[in-house]
């Protein structure tokens, strides 16, 4: 069977030459299509529950809000564990599920755990807020809007009705989030001296205002022939107008609010903001969905602020303050890279041995055809082009050519021996089959298990594995069909002869000579060899205890992100009069590109910097 199925190909070399060509063209088909990610797809999504509660103590939120929902939320199905942080007026709730899980399982189960717990919440806190991400803290995408002659309310406003539904309508945009937002509010600031005086207290004048200021819907009036809508204007709109609302009257006395508070139009959070290279500014976050390609997800946002930025007002200004994909984008360049430059050393390594330039282009177009087409084999896996499937292909370079590298040897033998090409290749390819495939199979069932093993690991070298037994086996095929055929057509006695064959073929000599006389050296001294061995074999639990353990090398990102945490009673403006500081700390460093801060960031007293370099 295996002489009739290396016989077939070299007697039909159309055939093994179409059969390479398909190979081709459906790797090329799948390298067309095949997703960019910079690690495989892994469902580490969280679902993050947020409630505020304004006015409420952190203690009062912990012990009514977040303890009540973490207790309802643990118990949906999916989750790993849970994480919670209590703030004055806001509770979070962080859901992180086990790898693998259904996320849209694990959030209807949340919702119906969290609508469970409404009735035992305080009457006035706000419903919470359910969120669906993936597992990333930071976005993938910073986009900063500042203006020297618009405040950050007018920014933010602007960002509000016009640029955050264009970005949130992208194609895998989970989240467009304004980071530093100041919407406009009327603010109302009261005077509690004034208060007592007047026997005046906070809940008369929330009463009141919510009295006096609300939307209405009073409806039509129809007539005979004519239908008249009706508008009541029952919503105060400027500071006037709300220092005239009424709080109390006592006889003829009309006390308003005027009359012990402030009123202005502010904005309605005081304690966040951002600065963006020394500029006060607004910024907007991207988050992926769990099931999108961040690469492809940036793209088409980026595609699209050339158009955001041509219709900002006059005077404001956007730019690209972090994109995490410019580090992905260079190491996956880097990697292909180092694909290149591996196959041209095997290349190298494979002529100075063969000695012939026609020996070489045998095994040397294994590597393309290999490494294309298990591209293949991945898009009907669902896999993706990432750094561990292309690390793969970098470690397949070397594999995918020894077993056409082993047909070239073996008929090359029998045409030293006087066969021609043609008997040659019959010859040797019959008799290397069997060990062609037994390598192949051997190759492939070495890395394939790793693709079974779970959890993180097994998550992230899945695609690892498969790519590279993959292209062990593409390569395998070539070997027995391609290979031999190659062989009966581009060898021929005379490479051989040649000067350089000859020189090679000294050089080598010389080599094994040395290296025989140095083996027979230690030979005799066998203790000694003996002792070695020992004490390596010995060290070896140590230097696997002492070695350094990490799921991933720290590579460097070219962004240096700094947090700041002020003390539990700061409010905003103690930590920007000393956030400042990172104004003149980042202004002497000369990498620097850009840089972003952002104060208030979860709560008051905490800030984030990135220094892009």
């Amino acid at each position: 069977m295996n002489a009739n199925l290396t016989s077939l190909f070299i007697r039909r070399p159309v055939l093994a030459t179409v059969v390479s060509l398909l190979i081709l063209v459906v790797g090329i088909q799948g390298l067309a299509r095949l997703p960019i990610r910079q690690y495989p797809k892994i469902e580490d999504t969280q679902i993050t529950v947020t409630t505020a509660y304004p006015g409420a103590t952190a203690e009062l939120m912990q012990g009514f809000v977040t303890t009540p929902l973490q207790q309802a939320i643990a118990g949906a199905a999916g989750i790993d564990y849970l994480t919670a942080t209590s703030a004055t007026g806001l509770s979070t709730v962080v859901a992180h599920l086990r790898i693998g899980a259904d996320p849209d399982k694990a959030m209807t189960e949340v919702l119906a755990k969290v609508a469970q717990t409404r009735n035992v919440l305080p009457r006035e806190v706000e419903d919470p807020v359910i969120q669906k991400s993936a597992g990333r803290t930071i976005a993938l995408l910073y986009i900063s809007f500042y203006s020297e002659t618009m405040s950050p309310a007018q920014i933010t406003d602007y960002l509000t009705r016009v640029v955050q539904p264009k970005l949130a309508t992208v194609d895998g945009v989970a989240e467009a989030q304004i980071f530093g937002q100041q919407s406009f509010a009327m603010r109302v600031w009261l005077d509690p001296i004034r208060m007592a005086a007047l026997n005046v207290t906070p809940a008369e004048v929330g009463a009141a205002i919510q009295r006096n200021n609300f939307q209405s819907a009073p409806g039509q009036t129809k007539g005979h022939y004519d239908i008249v809508n009706v508008n009541a204007k029952t919503g105060l709109s400027d500071p006037d107008a709300f220092a005239q609302l009424v709080v109390r009257s006592q006889g003829t006395t009309l006390i308003r609010l005027g009359d012990f508070a402030r009123i202005e139009l502010g904005v309605e959070n005081v304690d966040t903001g951002v600065v963006f290279d020394g500029q006060p500014a607004v910024a907007v976050g991207i988050f992926g969905t769990p099931e999108s390609n961040p690469l492809t997800v940036i793209d088409k946002v980026l595609a699209l602020l050339p158009d955001i930025q041509a219709n900002l007002p006059a005077g404001l200004n956007a730019k690209v303050a972090y994109d995490s994909t410019r580090y992905i984008r260079a190491s996956i360049k880097e990697v292909l890279t180092t694909i290149a430059e591996a196959a041209l050393i095997v290349m190298i390594v494979i002529f100075l041995f063969l000695g012939a330039f026609r020996s070489v282009v045998i095994p040397l177009v294994t590597i393309p055809l290999s490494l294309i087409g298990v591209c293949g084999l991945l898009l009907a896996l669902g896999y993706s082009l990432n750094l561990l499937t292309l690390l793969a292909m970098v470690m397949a370079i070397g594999l995918v050519v020894d077993d056409a590298i082993v047909v070239v040897e073996n008929i090359h033998r029998h045409i030293e021996h006087g066969l021609s090409p043609m008997e040659a290749a019959f010859k040797g390819a019959r008799e290397i089959a069997l060990p062609v495939i037994a390598m192949t199979v051997t190759l492939a069932a070495v890395y394939a298990p790793i693709a079974f093993t779970s959890g993180l690991t097994g998550a992230l070298f899945k695609e690892f594995a498969f790519t590279l037994a993959g292209a062990v086996i593409v390569s395998g095929v070539i070997a027995l069909t391609l290979s031999p055929m190659m062989c009966s057509r581009l060898l021929n006695p005379q490479q051989s002869e040649g000067r350089f064959v000859r020189f090679l073929d000294r050089s080598f000599a010389r080599v094994q000579g040395f290296y025989e006389r140095r083996l027979a050296s230690t030979l005799k001294y066998r203790p000694v060899t003996v002792l070695v061995a020992a004490v390596v074999l010995a060290a070896c639990p140590l230097l696997y205890l002492k070695s350094f353990s990490e799921l991933a090398p720290e590579e460097d990102q070219g962004i240096v992100f700094v947090t700041a945490n002020a003390t539990e009673t700061a409010n905003y403006n103690y930590l920007t009069t000393f956030t400042k500081e990172f104004d003149r700390i980042f202004g002497k460093v000369p990498e620097k590109e850009d840089y972003f801060l952002i104060n208030g960031m979860g709560k008051p007293n905490n800030a984030i910097t990135g220094l892009l370099l």
